[in-house]
């Protein structure tokens, strides 16, 4: 069977993985944490109606992809349950992270192999779920080491080969990371935005080494005064597969995806789940 895209959201390579995500993805901070974020007004959490319409909106507009992690609070659980009433699990593609855990008020890494391995455990029973699309790192800011001395891609990526795992990569904090990101992942998770383009570079290597593409923080952690500009922007940038956006106002959710303009990519593209 097929999914009926919106034009605008018709899916996107993620790299050379064989996932195809929408243009815009859900990011579910907001789900379950907050405390210790960076929005620039409070907001309180949604009760499990109001998460359940903005799932369902964002599965009407097209969007297949949902951003979640462990440091988001109680997102993974809260997902776990409400995606069966939100088009069932096989209807998204799920990225959440791992090295990053959130207690109370307060994030603790642990970039250890042992301590990675048995957080995609725990996201694998919080979510409800046999697999994981994307499981990216969870930078606490120390890119370099935790790529290339903590063992935790290598742990990621033997998850990956017993099949618990489809992508693995970084969600990084540095122009240097995330460069060193796209030479060793499938997928990246970077800021990119009208007054951060730092990562600009990396994004284009991306592009040229098949590696996907997400973008966190494209409205600034809604501090933008223009988002269907800034959307715009982000996401016809080069390498880019996916910008990630986190609200709980469905109207908002609508906007942010009339932004994305169709790339004219082929009708018969098959649906998001593509090469298993």
């Amino acid at each position: 069977p097929r999914l009926a895209y919106p034009p605008a959201m018709r899916p996107r390579p993620l790299g050379n993985t064989g996932i195809l995500v929408s243009p815009i993805g859900l990011g579910t901070v907001k789900l379950g944490r907050n405390t210790g974020v960076k929005y620039p007004t409070p907001f309180d959490l949604p009760s499990d109606e109001q998460a359940l319409v903005v799932l369902r909106t964002a599965a009407d507009l097209g969007i297949n992809l949902i951003d979640t992690a462990p440091a988001y609070g109680t997102s993974e659980e809260r997902l776990g349950q409400l995606l069966t009433k939100a088009g069932g699990r096989d209807r998204w593609i799920i990225c959440t992270k791992a090295g990053e855990s959130f207690d109370q008020s307060e994030s603790r890494f642990d970039f250890t192999p042992e301590a990675i391995t048995s957080s995609v455990h725990r996201s694998l029973t919080r979510l409800r779920t046999d697999r994981l699309d994307i499981v990216l790192l969870h930078s606490n800011g120390d890119d370099e080491h935790i790529i290339l001395r903590s063992g935790a891609l290598d742990a990621l990526k033997r998850l990956k080969s017993r099949g618990l795992v489809r992508a693995v990569g970084v969600s990084t904090k540095t122009p240097a990371g995330a460069l060193l990101a796209v030479e060793c992942s499938d997928a990246v998770m970077l800021t990119l935005n009208a007054r951060e383009q730092a990562d600009a570079p990396a994004a284009v290597l991306a592009a040229k080494r098949g590696v996907g593409v997400l973008v966190k923080k494209a409205l600034a952690s809604g501090h933008t005064t223009e988002p269907t500009s800034a959307l715009r922007f982000v996401a016809s940038h080069s390498g880019v597969s996916s910008v990630i956006v986190g609200t709980l106002n469905p109207d908002h959710l609508r906007v942010d995806a009339s932004a994305v303009q169709a790339e004219g990519l082929p009708d018969d593209w098959p649906i998001h789940g593509a090469a298993k």
